[in-house]
């Protein structure tokens, strides 16, 4: 078996522009998944909900002829995407983070343990996030605005962070789980109705974290 090329990963900074932060993790990937990434076909197209337009969708469409070899390093890259850059918050960071940013917002007349309690909630809510991503959201808040946030809002600004980060991660789950050629190694690894079903539910996840 022909082994999978790889690079070491990138040292992700947060805080770099979109466009940065997008090609050092794309520069990282092997070539021929690079390859794929770079044939796929993009289609944007606007979404409505009750109040009128609602952001635009995007669907992205691998090329014809992905390889197995293809497939199985598009799901490591994203296994490696998931488990480090898109890792979950502990807990405890949530909620030191939360309780931080609603001190700065005090409100009248509640007692501190239900202003606890509301931090547990917001800690629950805000818990599919990575912590960069929900510091990046508490820090724009509290340097745009001079009311205390709802969850809806800073659940908006934590999506908006990572926006670039699981636009990647759907398009790599896009490509494990398409149809693949008979060519290339690695053919039999990693395959089944069960991978395949879980890549979807995940490229599906990304995309409403990216409407």
């Amino acid at each position: 078996m022909t082994p999978l090329p790889t690079r070491p990963p990138p040292a992700f900074d947060p805080s770099a522009p979109v466009a940065e932060r997008r090609a050092a993790l794309v520069s990282a990937l092997p070539g021929p998944l690079r390859d794929v990434l770079g044939a796929g076909r993009l289609e944007r197209r606007p979404r409505f909900g009750d109040r009128g337009f609602d952001g635009v969708t995007e669907d992205w469409t691998p090329p014809d002829g992905v390889t197995a070899q293809q497939a199985l390093m598009a799901r490591r890259a994203l296994d490696e995407l998931t488990g480090s850059i898109l890792a979950p918050a502990s807990p405890d960071h949530l909620l030191a983070r939360v309780l931080a940013l609603l001190s700065h917002y005090p409100a009248k007349g509640t007692a501190p343990e239900v202003e606890h309690l509301v931090a547990l909630d917001w800690a629950e809510d805000l818990g599919e996030f990575p912590a960069w991503a929900v510091d990046a959201a508490a820090r724009t808040w509290r340097r745009t605005q001079k009311w205390r946030p709802s969850i809806a809002e800073m659940r908006a600004l934590c999506e908006e962070a990572c926006a670039p980060e699981w636009a990647l991660a759907r398009r790599l789950s896009v490509i494990a789980a398409a149809p693949t050629s008979a060519s290339g190694d690695g053919a039999g690894e990693g395959t089944g109705h069960g991978r395949a079903g879980r890549l979807r539910a995940l490229a599906g996840g990304a995309v409403r974290r990216m409407g």
